[in-house]
């Protein structure tokens, strides 16, 4: 069954190469071109595959003779793992890919429980996020903004700009957990806060469709960092979705830009939400939180006095809190992104 799927691609890419010697017009040619590029470098891998598998069966003929048996049998070792190694990289190609990994994203950061504290964690990970977003040349745009006295967030929405963003951050999606002693506690006992975050791939207008009549657009006061929107115009918007309830607001200078800033919120929260109803009628249980961007699920703790952060999903512990608060996250992500795949692989084993 896996090597007939390995001929079936092989067959495709030579159909396509063959195809795009002929005459196409440009749609087709472009779109055979696509495909063409995607096989080409699994088509590789695979041709490894076979000629790996048929060095196995050359060489498993001199186990009959006793002048290279042994020979043959340390060389059988190498290839058969080898071939291994080839295989497990061909499944990770042939598992289906999430069709939002390409896509950049819309994050909401919310205070949870902790008063305060909750609030100035909640900025502390919007800055995380920020430096993360600077080493991968990522552009933030902040959407919305709600903030506290003492200089916190009770919420933040922003945009993340940028090549495969949902394909690195979808796993931050959850509750975040932070155990330190707040700045205002006189008696040095260490507090448990929490914040939220939600990662949402982007949606455009060709995935959701917004008819005029399913909106409500208002306009209001802007109330920006620091106040120097207030009493000047109502340049803020606020849309509800009708039918869902779903309300997005948007406070920058401009009225032009905040209406449009807040039909992709609002665009990208119904996506988001059209891709839980499916998935719930896919499977109504998922054992696994990993990549499955459940909100309700604490997924890591950040732990001041012992300078750690520990990842609960993978059962993951670095310590190394400032370096994570200061951007480094590739080893929390790179480790979630191959929990994800040896899940992939599993599945993909029992169901093949």
């Amino acid at each position: 069954m896996f090597e007939e799927k390995l001929k079936k691609i092989i067959d495709r890419f030579e159909f396509l190469e063959k195809e795009m010697q002929g005459h196409l017009d440009r749609n087709k040619l472009e779109e055979y071109a696509k495909e063409y590029s995607e096989l080409k470098d699994v088509r590789d891998i695979i041709s490894q595959f076979f000629s790996t598998a048929k060095e196995i069966e050359e060489t498993s003929l001199l186990l009959e003779d006793k002048e290279f048996s042994g020979l043959a049998e340390n060389e059988l070792l190498g290839l058969n793992s080898k071939k291994e190694a080839i295989e497990q990289d061909l499944k990770l190609w042939l598992i289906p890919k999430d069709i939002n990994d390409e896509r950049s994203v819309i994050i909401e950061i919310r205070a949870g429980t902790g008063g305060d504290e909750a609030s100035l964690f909640a900025l502390d990970l919007f800055k995380m996020y920020q430096r993360f977003a600077d080493r991968n040349n990522w552009k933030v745009d902040v959407i919305e903004e709600s903030t506290t006295d003492l200089g916190g967030l009770k919420e933040l929405v922003f945009h993340l700009r940028g090549h495969k963003i949902f394909s690195k951050l979808k796993f931050e999606s959850g509750v975040h957990r932070v155990q330190r002693v707040p700045a205002t506690e006189s008696s040095g006992r260490i507090h448990t806060s929490a914040a939220t975050v939600a990662v949402l791939p982007e949606a455009k207008e060709i995935d959701i469709e917004i008819l005029p009549n399913e909106i409500r657009i208002d306009t209001m006061r802007a109330s920006g960092a620091g106040g120097q929107h207030v009493n000047t115009t109502d340049s803020a918007v606020r849309i509800t979705h009708l039918p869902t309830g779903i309300v997005v607001t948007s406070s920058e200078k401009s009225q032009h830009q905040n209406r449009a800033r807040a039909m992709e919120v609002l665009r990208t929260r119904l996506y988001d939400l059209n891709i839980k109803n499916q998935s719930n009628a896919i499977a109504s249980e998922r054992k696994s939180q990993i990549g499955s961007g459940d909100r309700s699920e604490r997924i890591r703790t950040y732990n001041f006095p012992q300078g750690r952060v520990t990842d609960h999903r993978i059962n993951l512990t670095l310590y190394k809190l400032e370096e994570v608060l200061n951007g480094d996250l590739e080893e929390i992500i790179n480790g979630l992104i191959a929990a994800e795949r040896l899940e992939a692989i599993t599945a993909y084993e029992t169901n093949n």
